[in-house]
């Protein structure tokens, strides 16, 4: 069965969501140049999967999200499925105007889901205001995660502000140990330059950000995909890099986030809203125009 997608464009940038499975974004070009900035996976169509479906053999890439957790397990007394509920959810879409609204209800977590997506008229942005509410009758714990795999290349820069890494899982992870260092170098290597394929992966917390930013930096141009957020939302970002060892693929995931637990269950800081209670944000995928490439 074929998922329907919508589609956002103006002069400078074409956008395509596809609301039936999360309200993934399958795409994100820039019209100037044609660039496709998402990794997508040429050996997965596009297609529905039954919510507890495993995420990493259905990992179709683009810009999904990560709602109420990342790996699969029990909080708050409810069992939630691997890497979350929102991104098998169909969710409703209509349009108001230029705006592209999507709506539905993540069922075991009991929160209503809204994000409203329109392209800036005067830069190549694309606009995502979200609003979250909890509508059950208890208070609720939850990671919430912007996954944004893009299409990365030998000698791309990964550019966040960040101040500390720390490795979240050495199975995907060419660190040795759990230590946090200094973002981004990690001994005699610059975590943040993307290498050749070699097969590894890289699988980060990003902490102490001086802003609310991260972003892939191509070196051939100089062109920069940004992602900027609220750091009161989203104070850390996770990076997950697949340099061929995930199945073969070759992708930057770049995943501002509630917190840079790997699981809700042990985590002191975790966001929550209590009956009621409601979380509005903005969220801003910024295309830099061309600068000079990195040397």
């Amino acid at each position: 069965m074929s998922v329907p997608v919508h589609r956002l464009e103006n002069h400078l940038l074409r956008v395509e969501v596809a609301p039936d499975i999360g309200g993934r974004i399958v795409s994100l070009i820039n019209k100037a140049d044609g660039t496709e900035w998402l990794w997508r996976n040429p050996a997965m169509p596009l297609r529905r999967v039954p919510a507890g479906t495993a995420y990493d053999p259905e990992f179709y890439g683009g810009i999904d999200e990560q709602i109420p957790c990342d790996v699969p397990e029990t909080f708050d007394g409810v069992t939630y499925p691997d890497h979350g509920e929102l991104w098998t959810q169909a969710l409703a879409a209509e349009t108001e105007g230029e705006v592209l609204v999507l709506i539905g209800d993540l069922p075991l977590l009991g929160f209503h889901y809204e994000r409203h997506m329109e392209l800036a008229a005067d830069a190549p942005e694309l606009r995502v205001r979200y609003r979250l509410e909890n509508r059950g009758p208890r208070s609720r714990a939850f990671l919430w995660k912007l996954h944004a795999a893009l299409a990365g290349a030998p000698g791309d820069r990964i550019v966040c502000p960040a101040a500390t890494a720390q490795p979240l899982d050495l199975a995907w992870s060419g660190c040795r140990d759990l230590q946090p260092f200094a973002w981004p170098q990690h001994g005699d290597r610059d975590m943040s330059l993307v290498p050749a394929p070699d097969g590894t992966a890289e699988f980060l917390a990003l902490t102490g950000l001086t802003a609310g930013s991260i972003g892939l930096r191509r070196a051939a141009t100089g062109a920069e995909l940004r992602i900027e957020f609220d750091r009161a939302v989203f104070p850390c970002c996770w990076l997950f890099a697949s340099y061929g060892k995930l199945a073969g693929h070759y992708t930057v995931v770049l995943e501002p986030a509630t917190s840079p637990e790997l699981t809700v269950a042990h985590d002191l800081r975790q966001a929550r809203l209590a009956p009621a209670q409601c979380l509005v944000t903005t969220v801003r995928y910024r295309l830099d125009r061309k600068r000079n490439p990195d040397p």
